[in-house]
């Protein structure tokens, strides 16, 4: 019962938002859209292969906040601190999360939730540990997440080691990371769901917070990276 009601609320919650920015954030909306065309490589949307639920491919949508060729360039498909492949308005729209509003698209298309494990790209997808591989991905994947809260700066992490970022991924945040999403699944309510939409505002204000280990005592023990 629980998967169906919570594609009930997806679909409602995604038309309210798009309404709620047809109505009241249209001009915002159309500013990030007139500056998108108008500056860097004139692109406003970027759709990327990621996996998802029963680990089959989709294309995710986002305003387009990198340039064009940077899955070839630099970190790749990791986003390392003051990356330089990420343009001025993008910068702007990853730390407010604005980015991510294309992909009220995939959740009408039933592609993704508003909370679930962060859909991957091939890269992503197998740093997990195999063992937990498919198991994360038996649920659709969301737009946030207890990762998505837990990992909201993986850019400073990055930062603080001396290994290359996928290789730091890899061997410490895929691993906990995937950890993270089997507790989900185990503690999945909608009352997990709607603490986990507050904490992801709650993150997005007060990004140094740790107040989620305290609001979920019982996630997997925090690794010492963190």
């Amino acid at each position: 019962m629980y998967p169906y009601i919570k594609r009930f609320f997806d679909l409602l919650f995604a038309i309210l938002i798009i309404l709620v920015l047809i109505l009241l954030l249209f001009p915002l909306l159309v500013a990030i859209l007139i500056i998108l065309k108008c500056t860097a490589e004139g692109e406003i949307f970027y759709r990327q292969k990621r996996i998802g639920r029963n680990s089959e491919a989709f294309y995710m949508w986002k305003f387009a906040t990198m340039l064009k060729n940077s899955p070839n360039m630099g970190a790749g498909t990791l986003t390392v601190q003051n990356d330089p492949r990420v343009t001025k308005i993008g910068r702007f729209l990853r730390r407010s999360k604005l980015n991510e509003i294309p992909q009220l698209i995939n959740i009408l298309q039933g592609d993704m939730s508003f909370i679930g494990p962060r859909p991957l790209d091939d890269k992503g997808y197998f740093s997990y540990p195999e063992a937990i591989r498919d198991q994360i991905f038996l649920i659709q994947p969301g737009i946030t997440g207890i990762g998505s809260v837990v990992f909201r700066n993986e850019e400073a992490l990055f930062a603080k080691t001396h290994l290359p970022p996928r290789t730091f991924y890899d061997l410490h945040i895929a691993p906990y990371k995937g950890a993270l999403e089997i507790w989900y699944q185990q503690n999945q309510s909608f009352i997990t769901d709607f603490t986990l939409l507050w904490l992801t505002i709650w993150v997005i204000l007060v990004p140094n917070s740790n107040l989620v280990f305290k609001v979920f005592p019982t996630l997997p023990e925090r690794p010492s990276f963190l």
